[in-house]
């Protein structure tokens, strides 16, 4: 595959944000849905409203989330709407839980693990995407970024169970958590898969190297930041932008690299970009392209 061109700026703002999205030259037609994380109660790293203001109301642009498989306030739609609430995301935007009217199965016939992803219903309300992510570590997948965002970020609460036991119907918590690890990794790139099918050259993906902990969003006692801040990122290849931010921190010169660098190979967390190449999500080459 050719490489694909991944946007830089060091500048973490909200016009920074903008600048990159005008930098990939795509105009999101429809109704746009930007998919980000939330924050779970508790958490303090998560991206705010007012830092994504801008982003969102310049592509007029629907915040939505889904309903979580694990305990805490976002595993139901009326604890995830309250949430919503008081992070101010419903004060400044339109939001929608994608899987609170029902689901919707996508199909990946190439899928390494499964065949299959499930998907809020409401996701075929939106004509094209931005995929928002605040690039971080992950308990289990090592790292978050673009990959992890539309995979198990879009997957319903039964979706997310079904991805991480590498599609067992209807999984018990304790069985998601009990799982061949390898494999959920892999679940994760099938179910991204069926998302870049789904959108096409409808969705556009950023990610932000800010308050990056070894923890993901969704975690309520989230460790501090252990590497300082590192810039903005931005492509139409979702596979080329994480293994972008992934080089970025292999490469910093940060005392509290080493953390997140341990949290991603403890948990093997590069296999997702590898099947995701394989099957043609996108590109581990990439040419990075600094915006000043």
């Amino acid at each position: 595959m050719d490489k694909a061109k991944v946007y830089f700026t060091k500048e973490i703002s909200s016009n920074s944000l903008v600048k990159l999205f005008d930098k990939l030259g795509v105009k999101l037609e429809g109704k746009v849905a930007v998919k980000l994380h939330s924050g779970e109660e508790g958490n303090q790293n998560y991206l705010k409203p007012e830092f994504v203001e801008d982003l969102i109301k310049h592509v007029n642009g629907v915040v939505v989330e889904c309903n979580t498989a694990y305990e805490g306030e976002r595993n139901t739609t009326s604890k995830h709407m309250k949430l919503l609430e008081k992070h101010g995301w419903s004060k400044y935007f339109d939001v929608d839980i994608l899987d609170s009217d029902g689901e919707e199965v996508l199909v990946n016939e190439s899928g390494e693990v499964i065949k299959k992803n499930i998907v809020g219903s409401k996701m075929k309300n939106y004509d094209s995407m931005v995929v928002l992510s605040h690039f971080k570590g992950h308990p289990m997948g090592g790292f978050g970024g673009a990959l992890k965002n539309i995979s198990i970020g879009l997957a319903s609460s039964e979706g997310k169970r079904y991805i991480h036991t590498s599609g067992v119907e209807h999984a018990s918590y304790e069985e998601m958590f009990s799982a061949d690890h390898d494999n959920f990794i892999r679940s994760m790139a099938d179910a991204a898969k069926t998302i870049t099918d789904f959108y096409k050259n409808r969705i556009v993906y950023i990610n932000v190297m800010v308050n990056m902990s070894v923890d993901c969003d969704c975690c309520s006692n989230a460790q501090d930041p252990c590497i300082k801040d590192i810039g903005v990122l931005a492509s139409l290849d979702p596979v080329a932008l994480d293994k972008a931010c992934v080089d970025l921190v292999y490469k910093s010169s940060d005392e509290g690299a080493h953390e997140l660098i341990e949290r991603i190979e403890s948990r093997n967390g590069l296999i997702i970009l590898e099947s995701a190449q394989r099957q043609q999500i996108g590109s581990l080459e990439y040419d990075l392209i600094s915006v000043d």
